[in-house]
This record gives C-alpha cells, structure tokens and sequence, in this order.
C-alpha cells in the first residue's frame, strides 16, 4: 500500500484524513480509540491563512511614500494619507507604507503593536503560474516540483508528540491543502458544524454506511481504521468545539472565509491540541476592474481584515500571546496598472504577521524601490525577502523547531536571515 495514501469520510463536507498506514493502524489512532483527552497545558499554534490568486500587496500595504507608485498606477493607487475623500486614503503606518483604507479594522493591532508587516516577501522563483507558484510555497521548496510533502506537514514530522491529539494540524478547507500533505496525520473538514451533527444525531445512518465501507474491505488494516477513524469523531464530539461563541465583542463576515476562522478560534478554545491551522481565501487575481480605494480589491480586503481582526478579538490577548496568525499568497501583482485597470501576475508581495509575540508596529525587509531600474524584469516588485525566512522564523521562534533542514530541504537560510518579526 502507499504510505501516503489517504482515506477520506465525505459527508456534510467533511474530509478526515489518515496518513502512514504502512505496518498497520496509525499510532495517534490507537491513542484515540484508548481515550486519549485534551493535552493539559498551553500549546503554541499558527493559524496560516493563504490568498490564492495573487493578492496586489502593494494596494494592501501601500508605499505611498514612494513616488514612482502613483505615477505607475494613476487610477488604482491608494491616495497619500490624509488625502482624498473620507475613508480612501491610507491608513498611515510609519510614515511611508499604510494600509488600505479597507482594512482598517487591523490597525489598531498595528497601534497595540501586535501587527507587523513583511514586505518585498515571496519566492526566489520566478514563475508566473499561479499553480506552481502556490505549490512551491506550499511546498516549501521553490523551484522544485517533486517535493512530496508540505511544509506544515514536514513540521509536524519533524516534532513528534505523544500527546498529540487526531487535531494536532487541520484544515477548514473541503480538502487537504499542499502545505499539510505529507506523512504525518492532518485533518481536513469544510464545516465543523457538519460535522458535529453528522457525529452527533446522525451518527448511526453515517457511522454505520462509513464502517460499512471498510468492512467489504480486503485489508485488515483499513477495516480496524475505518473503525478507529470514528473514535477520532467521537472525540471531537465530546469536546465539542461548537459550543464556544465569538467573545469580546468579535463579528466575522459572511461567507466561508469567515466560517472558517470562526471555527479555528472555537478550536483553539476548545483545547482539542490544535498547532497548526489553515484556510484559504479566494478572488484575488485582479487582472480587470482591481480598483482603488473602492471596488473589487476593496471589497476583498474589507472581508479578509474583517475576519483576521474578528479572530483576534475572539481570542483575545491572554490566547493571542500563544497564537501567530501567518497571512501569504503566492506572488504578487505588476507595479504598473493594466489598460483595462487590473494588474497582472507579478513578483515579490506583502504578508502580515498577527500575534502576541509578534514584534508589531514595523514594516520589516528591506524596501527595494519602484523606479524603473529598480523593478524585477523592469515591471515586478523585487524580491528581497525568501518567504522561507519568514516561515522559518515563525516556526523557529513560535512553535519552537529547532533545525530548519528539516523543514525547508535545501534552504541554507536560519536565524541570520530572519527579519526579525519574532519576539
């Protein structure tokens, strides 16, 4: 069999994956089925979140210090703050970078100094295909299309834990994503809330139609995982994560996005032994009609500030302090607006970095400027961070990994090229 064949319970939306069943019933399922609770104590978590399709960076976190930036996009750029009518300017950070005026529900993290802001980031590759841009980032591994695994995946290898529950790395997304594939178990489920009734008042009709499955099975193995599988719900039911509502005052948007992040926090709460979790929003390739201060981009990122900020305000200071919420895309946008006022597939990007450890209030890397010269291939922001810094920061001096190879196969960067986010 495989080893990194994956089985997956599909109802309601809901993927929960096994992985590694070579020799027989994964481990954290035998510890399940034993009844294995909650891991006492504090555990460190990243929440990733990934906007696929190319976020335009340079209208979410604005140079408008930088001259060349309004004369390259003269009907989409972010008016200077204290510009322009209300609510369409930017949001000034540092005097030369500001947000969009859209995602002002995040500056007062910037203010609390929780909030801190990665520029010129992304990929030493320079592949303009969104896929194989997504996949090496994914990946961890730039340039290289035969990587196995994710690099969130290769994390949880690289640090065994014989307490980790079932929930150690999940996904609020319909399918497992890149960055969590791998040998190690992950979980992928689209709607918790499915999944607590389908485990709940439904669980004889799925229960027995899943177990079913696995009894017409050839294999041993699979029969007594499918069965252990179930005990992995079961445990989820018990804990139940659903009864946790938003707190201090948090709304979050409509929408899957918003769901999502509702029910990582209502995880977190939960303390079902949750290190690692990602999801995923969508929308972001803006060729056509991107907008400025109003329109299509704007309306994105009201969304996503909106969530980000929801699920920091639900988790509150005290949770936050052992919480990074990691934001990436895979590249970003061209410095100069298109003819049918879009921008297309460019280069390096902008990623924020929530948290309480974080070193917030500070734009870090080092800006490379947006004179023609200064441009990658004459059109791109330049790259002058590896997005591997940044993840290796996070990993190394959030949750606590020590050697980076393992992670990041062929990355000859480590502390010396962290930016220096961490606390």
């Amino acid at each position: 069999m495989n080893q990194n064949r994956r089985f997956f319970l599909k109802q309601g939306g809901l993927a929960l994956a096994s992985v590694g069943l070579v020799g027989g019933v994964p481990s954290f399922l035998r510890r399940v089925a034993a009844g294995v609770q909650s891991p006492a104590g504090r555990r460190k978590t990243l929440i990733a979140i990934f906007q696929r399709g190319a976020v335009d960076g340079l209208n979410m976190v604005v140079p408008h210090g930088e001259s060349a930036y309004y004369e390259l996009r003269p009907q989409i750029a972010i008016a200077r703050p204290g510009r322009g009518a209300a609510g369409e300017a930017a949001l000034d950070l540092d005097g030369f970078f500001g947000l969009h005026p859209s995602m002002a529900p995040l500056k007062r993290f910037w203010d609390e100094k929780r909030l801190g802001v990665v520029h010129a980031v992304g990929s030493p590759d320079n592949t303009r295909s969104h896929f194989d841009a997504q996949d090496y980032m994914e990946s961890g591994t730039p340039g290289v299309k035969s990587t196995q695994d994710g690099w969130l995946n290769r994390f949880v290898q690289a640090r065994p834990d014989p307490k980790a529950t079932p929930f150690r790395a999940i996904s609020l997304t319909q399918s497992l994503p890149r960055s969590m594939q791998g040998r190690a178990p992950a979980v992928a489920m689209r709607n918790l809330a499915d999944f607590q009734i389908r485990a709940g008042a439904g669980a004889g009709r799925v229960q027995g139609g899943f177990e079913g499955l696995y009894e017409q099975g050839v294999s041993d193995v699979l029969r007594g995982t499918g069965h252990e599988t179930f005990e992995a719900v079961n445990f989820l039911k018990r804990v139940n994560p659903a009864q946790h509502r938003p707190e201090n005052g948090a709304q979050y948007p409509r929408g899957p996005f918003g769901s999502s992040l509702l029910q990582i926090a209502q995880l977190v709460k939960a303390g079902v032994g949750l290190e690692v979790a990602f999801t995923d929003v969508g929308g972001w390739d803006t060729h056509r009609a991107q907008g400025g201060a109003r329109g299509q981009l704007a309306n994105l990122l009201g969304q996503f500030a909106q969530g980000v900020a929801a699920l920091v305000t639900d988790l509150g200071p005290a949770r936050m302090q052992d919480v990074v919420v990691l934001t990436m895309s895979e590249f970003g946008r061209t410095v100069r607006q298109n003819g049918t006022g879009g921008t297309d597939h460019g280069h390096a990007n902008a990623m924020l970095v929530v948290g309480g450890a974080v070193r917030g209030g500070k734009v870090y890397g080092r800006w490379p400027g947006l004179r023609e010269e200064q441009l990658h291939e004459g059109r791109d922001l330049a790259l002058t961070t590896d997005f591997r810094d940044v993840f290796g920061e996070v990993a190394s001096k959030h949750l606590g990994q020590a050697d980076l190879r393992r992670v990041f196969p062929g990355y000859e960067g480590g502390a010396a090229k962290f930016r220096g986010v961490m606390g």
